[in-house]
């Protein structure tokens, strides 16, 4: 009997799907993409309009084929792919492929049974089998949007990065967005390295009411008018005209201060909220999110997902989730905390797409508690953050009792020189007793928040304990981290929330910036992304212009939205670009054949230095070398700059000069296979080196976390193998913060598995009952019985095929390690016990015996913008 075929993305979500619809259908996976630009050749005939070359992706061909076959047998074709650009894109392209009438003419294959487009904004029963009810035509609108959006990247992807393979290096890529966005950071690192610190002063009060407790006030002026005490000197005379002085409160201010709760997720405000409170990459908490979105295993009640679609700037929520989040809240924490009416939030971007959902539980009555046996350590942080979000976007606000104080003090001179404090005290917690949102930085709430006052009077005296100057100076803006730069781009407008995860990865992959190790990692521009940037800006300014590209965002939205045809968009993106792309040409400098003067000299012959670009950047070489002379001096050294990779306390700490050991001549910086490090300047006569990495220590960072064992601070610490976190109280405490999983050792049962690194870098898995039980694992396990040899766990395993569980016996031994045997331990002489052997719970099967593998999922999605130009 002929069945409904329905075609989504990932088999996860497929896997979700048959089970809400059942016999009546099949639902199958198209992997993604299916058909793409060639990644040969331009693939856009822009004589021809813009005309495009789409193919069926290499490796795709088996899917396709095997969609096609299930398509004619079925009696109807349902394509339920992401509601985004992307999935309309999607179900246009397996429109064509399949044959469909409602592939916009653009099929030569035609077929009478019906083809529709399905969309829902939640994974479950209900939301499921109401999409099916409505079912709608393909968005051709959507699907011209994200076709220019493809288009736009190739274009720059395979005209620019050409140029940067001629003028810097073979293997550089730019993006239309990936540029700016490195462009963004490029332009912080000059503003920090132009700042000039300026010095300033600050003066505290220790003060004493009638009553405790005793509390600071800060100078703000005198006589009413704000003054800055800009150093030591003009600190001291205020400090002598103080003393004696008579100290009495001006004017006591109370209000009452609101707080309001904050709207329900983004995709980007969850983005930042992921970086600053759970230290997860941008990519990495958009992947949890994912697999949360498209389905998990709830014990009896299935496989459900637990999540709204994670990629949206809306934060409309649907009626029937406002009531169920309303019943909680008067359930679980009291009428108090329950608005009259439901909080209305309005979408700040003007191209929201309000059909759908800010990013909420599909259902708020599955709580973090209920849900945490079935989820992954990962999983449930993400689950519990947007849980908690939009329970508070639902409540009362904050209430805060603020009092503001002035001080006057009676100066030697018979000035008033005035101080002020502000406390806060929370008076009702409403939303914050759920959640309260992150920050980049501290603000004048968390400082008032601080200053804890006694009732002060107007006209009342107050005693003077001690007065505190202190130094400062100004500081530099700060660096960009993930959530900063998110922020930054959609504030700006460049790029969409769900492509940031794409974009940072790719300027990190490429090497075009680092960032410093720790939470909240700091990004810093290498010596080929300052290059690179400057290039590109100087040389097509339009095109890595933040106006132009925003204005391209919204030429797109307006072509989504039916308001701009897609052709007039690229036509006037075009002209522009080829006007900058042929300037470019011929003025980009090439920096391959830089060889700049410098006012250094040879330290082996003392001929002028000049400074060269190699593979590694730029480097200093004797003028005197000749190619055709072999007794010419080669002579060369590192440029500090090109060693950016060191991070700022090793950068800092290595500007004073230092002299070999051995020899006493000049140490200079290096950059070998291991990284960087110091090497003598008498080579080869003198070989000493030092290795930064033993010698550079950074300080202990604290955190704002307790130790579970002993209630002290935890630490951030590096060791010999990396970063870790352990108790500030060690040696007394010994505890250390282990990452784990959530799965249990399948070998002895009772430990719990870690993440662990290894000497080399490189992450493994491993049983925290270590030494007692020896159980490692290359890829992450999985708490999932093999179905073919019984195994009791398998591995998460990501190739560049997509993503797979596979057993771990079909994972083949190489011959040196099958060889290697564990040392057998001599007992000792006149020893009656025999050790008792390691409990072992793994059954014994010959590795490479089992060929179980199961696809949950595609590999990480490279940005299309990146995708370089295959030179055949």
């Amino acid at each position: 009997m002929p069945k409904g075929l329905v075609i989504v993305e990932s088999p996860a979500k497929a896997k979700t799907i048959q089970k809400y619809l059942g016999p009546g259908y099949d639902v199958e996976a198209s992997l993604g993409h299916i058909k793409d630009l060639p990644r040969k050749g331009l693939g856009v005939d822009i004589e021809n309009d813009f005309a495009t070359e789409y193919e069926v992706i290499p490796g795709k061909e088996k899917v396709v084929s095997q969609l096609r076959k299930l398509a004619r047998a079925a009696n109807a074709i349902y394509l339920a792919p992401d509601p985004d650009r992307e999935g309309e894109a999607i179900a246009a392209h397996l429109a064509e492929e399949l044959g469909s009438q409602a592939d916009g003419g653009r099929s030569r294959k035609k077929q009478e049974k019906p083809v529709l487009r399905v969309t829902f904004n939640e994974i479950t029963k209900k939301a499921v089998q109401e999409a099916f009810k409505q079912p709608r035509e393909i968005n051709w609108n959507l699907v011209d949007a994200q076709q220019t959006r493809r288009i736009l990247d190739r274009l720059v992807g395979f005209q620019v990065s050409p140029l940067l393979w001629d003028k810097v290096r073979r293997g550089l890529s730019a993006g239309r967005v990936q540029t700016v966005a490195l462009r963004l950071i490029v332009e912080r690192e000059r503003e920090i390295q132009k700042f000039e610190k300026k010095e300033y002063w600050t003066l505290d009060a220790r003060l004493h009411g009638a009553k405790p407790p005793a509390f600071d006030a800060r100078f703000l002026g005198i006589d009413g008018d704000k003054l800055e005490i800009a150093n030591e000197e003009a600190s001291q005379r205020i400090l002598k005209a103080l003393e004696g002085a008579g100290w009495t409160v001006a004017t006591v201010k109370k209000a009452e201060r609101r707080r309001n709760p904050v709207p329900p997720f983004t995709t980007s405000k969850f983005q930042q909220d992921a970086s600053r409170k759970l230290g997860m990459t941008v990519k990495r908490a958009m992947m949890v999110a994912q697999r949360l979105y498209e389905g998990v295993e709830l014990g009896a009640e299935g496989t459900i997902g637990l999540i709204t679609y994670m990629r949206t700037d809306s934060v409309r929520v649907s009626n029937e989730a406002l009531t169920e989040v309303r019943e909680l809240i008067g359930r679980d924490y009291g009428q108090g905390f329950m608005p009259s009416e439901p909080n209305v939030y309005k979408t700040k971007a003007q191209n929201a797409q309000e059909a759908h959902e800010a990013i909420r539980p599909s259902s708020v009555m599955r709580t973090p508690e209920e849900v945490k046996a079935y989820l992954q350590d990962d999983e449930l942080k993400v689950y519990k953050l947007i849980w908690q979000r939009f329970v508070a976007s639902q409540m009362t606000p904050a209430v805060f009792d603020q009092t503001t104080v002035d001080i006057h003090a009676t100066g030697t001179d018979g000035k008033h020189y005035n101080f002020r404090v502000t406390g806060s005290v929370l008076k009702f917690e409403g939303f914050l007793k759920v959640y309260e949102e992150s920050k980049e930085a501290k603000d004048d709430e968390d400082e008032s928040l601080k200053h804890k006052l006694p009732a002060l009077e107007e006209g009342q005296k107050l005693r003077l304990e001690s007065l505190k100057p202190e130094q400062h100076f100004t500081e530099p803006p700060p660096r960009y981290n993930e959530a900063s730069l998110v922020k930054e781009l959609e504030e700006r407008g460049i790029g969409r929330p769900s492509t940031y995860a794409a974009i940072i990865s790719t300027i990190v992959d490429r090497g075009y910036v680092q960032k410093t190790a720790g939470r909240g990692g700091k990004f810093f521009p290498t010596e080929i992304g300052f290059v690179v940037t400057e290039l590109l800006v100087e040389n097509l300014k339009d095109i890595f212009d933040y106006q132009f590209t925003a204005r391209m965002e919204e030429d797109l939205d307006e072509i989504e939205d039916g308001k701009k045809k897609w052709t007039d968009a690229l036509h006037e993106f075009y002209g522009k670009f080829e006007e900058d792309l042929e300037y470019a040409g011929e003025h980009m400098e090439n920096i391959k054949r830089m060889e700049k003067a410098t006012d250094q000299k040879c330290e082996r012959c003392g001929s002028p230095l000049v400074l060269k670009w190699g593979k590694h950047g730029s480097f200093f070489a004797c003028s005197a070398f000749d190619k055709k002379d072999p007794n010419s001096c080669t002579f060369t050294k590192e440029n500090p700059i090109n060693l950016t990779d060191l991070g700022e306390a090793e950068i800092s700490s290595n500007n004073e000069e230092e002299f070999c050991e051995n020899c006493g001549k000049p140490m200079v910086l290096k950059r070998g296979r291991f990284g960087t490090f110091m090497a003598c300047t008498g080579y080869p006569e003198c070989k000493t080196t030092r290795r930064l990495d033993s010698a550079q220590k950074k300080p202990d960072q604290p955190l704002d976390e307790k130790c579970p064992d002993c209630g002290r601070n935890l630490l951030l610490r590096n060791g010999r193998f990396g970063e870790f976190i352990s108790c500030s109280g060690y040696p007394e405490c010994k505890y250390i913060k282990q990452n784990l999983i959530g799965v249990k050792c399948p070998k002895c049962g009772k430990g719990e598995i870690v993440e662990k690194k290894a000497r080399r870098g490189n992450y493994f898995y491993g049983c925290n009952n270590y030494p007692d039980c020896d159980f490692t694992a290359a890829y992450k396990p999985v708490a999932e019985k093999c179905p073919e040899c019984g195994s009791p766990y398998l591995m998460e395993r990501t190739n560049d095929k997509g993503v797979f569980l596979v057993c771990p016996n079909s994972i083949k031994k190489s011959a040196k390690a099958a060889a290697k045997k564990p040392p057998v331990k001599a007992e000792k002489k006149g020893s009656k016990k025999k050790a008792a052997e390691p409990v072992n719970l793994l059954p014994e099967v010959e590795p490479g015996s089992c060929s179980f593998q199961k696809k949950i999922g595609d590999a990480p999605a490279e940005s299309p913008e990146e995708a370089q130009p295959t030179v055949a």
